[in-house]
């Protein structure tokens, strides 16, 4: 009884002043939707929710794996043109300074998950053979990459799913145009970069168009965990990292890989003053919040243990209620630094169900392309072809 009541008072002081466990922000990006069966495309329509944007991204993201072409055309427009752009409320841009951020603000799509998106739309109309729809879809994956909305910025993975895609169906003057964005991407590997340069010569010199390119996803985003910093405050006070390394780059005669750490980079960055100003701002005024809340719930615990102790001698108990008391209090005390690091908690959620690195390359065999070697296994599902 003791125990219940102990931890009943910590939840509500976690209740009352933060809105402590309210939802589930993050998740592991693992759905149940496993092969193709047509059965799991029909499921998708009984799950889909455009009010959780997670989980719609992630159910169409799966949607596409398990080869439910149909299902990403027909939810996937709709949550792209919704997710896009962010709306702006006072109301709740001010009620969010006093919960953990993100609480009352819709998420919005990154730039690269606008583009991600526009590739698995151009993908899925490729697959079921409508060839000018999927040319559609590519030229907005242009449009989504280099226009300023709210989240902006090009990156080398999508840049590369288009030129390998713009080859298969064809289209060589747009692919080497990509190849030649891929080449000139900061911060990317130089063997990558030699590789770009060797296509862009290769379609120069009238080679044989390489329409046997396949794409590959390898491993899923790994988890994005945060820590407080105060090393470079034009960040904000976070140190965000992932749970595990991505892949390195590689590039070999037949294939070349990226990793999706350019998208991390996205996520980590959100606070940098540079990027969002305003998301920065917040996140300072949300610190002395944050230790307030902190304060009180300490203070809270203290009060109930001195209280209780008061309330057993005035009523000349036997020391039991007392003891129970300052063991509550202590209980509710604990959670001090907990509410503390909820409330100042950073936004990281994120299109989940994507890949950690994208491949592609033009051997038939996964096993033969060097850039796998140490990674293919059959049947570990670590590599999946995508297109």
């Amino acid at each position: 009884m003791l125990k219940r009541g102990r931890f009943a008072l910590s939840y509500l002081v976690l209740f009352l002043f933060v809105g402590y466990g309210c939802q589930s922000r993050h998740g592991n990006g693992l759905y149940a939707l496993q092969s193709a069966d047509p059965s799991l495309c029909r499921e998708i329509d009984h799950r889909i929710d455009f009010q959780n944007r997670i989980e719609t991204l992630n159910l169409i993201a799966q949607a596409y794996y398990n080869r439910c072409y149909e299902k990403v055309i027909q939810y996937g427009p709709q949550a792209q043109s919704a997710y896009r752009q962010k709306t702006f409320s006072i109301v709740r841009e001010t009620g969010n300074l006093f919960f953990p951020d993100g609480i009352l603000i819709d998420y919005v799509l990154e730039s690269h998950e606008r583009a991600f998106f526009s590739f698995l739309l151009a993908a899925s109309y490729a697959q079921l053979g409508q060839t000018e729809a999927a040319k559609v879809e590519l030229r907005r994956l242009d449009h989504e990459l280099m226009t300023r909305l709210y989240n902006f910025g090009e990156d080398p993975v999508n840049i590369l799913l288009q030129a390998v895609l713009w080859e298969r169906l064809g289209e060589v003057p747009e692919s080497r145009v990509d190849w030649n964005r891929l080449h000139g991407q900061a911060n990317i590997d130089e063997s990558v970069r030699a590789f770009a340069v060797g296509r862009m010569e290769s379609i120069d010199r009238r080679e044989a168009l390489r329409s046997e390119w396949k794409i590959y996803a390898v491993d899923f985003f790994p988890k994005v965990e945060w820590q407080v910093k105060w090393a470079d405050t034009t960040g904000g006070y976070f140190d965000v990292k992932p749970a595990s390394r991505f892949l390195e780059a590689c590039a070999s005669d037949t294939g070349v890989r990226l990793s999706t750490e350019s998208w991390f980079d996205k996520i980590a960055g959100r606070y940098h003053h540079d990027y969002h100003p305003l998301l920065n701002l917040q996140s300072w005024v949300r610190l002395p919040i944050g230790l307030v809340y902190g304060a009180t719930t300490f203070a809270f615990g203290t009060g109930i243990a001195v209280g209780g102790c008061l309330l057993d001698g005035m009523l000349k108990g036997s020391g039991q209620f007392c003891e129970g008391s300052v063991r509550t209090g202590f209980e509710v005390i604990k959670e001090s630094p907990g509410v503390v690091r909820k409330t100042i908690e950073p936004d990281l959620r994120h299109w989940e169900n994507v890949p950690a690195a994208i491949l592609a390359t033009t051997v038939e065999e996964p096993a033969l392309e060097r850039c796998l070697t140490g990674i293919w296994m059959e049947g570990t599902g670590r590599v999946r072809r995508i297109f």
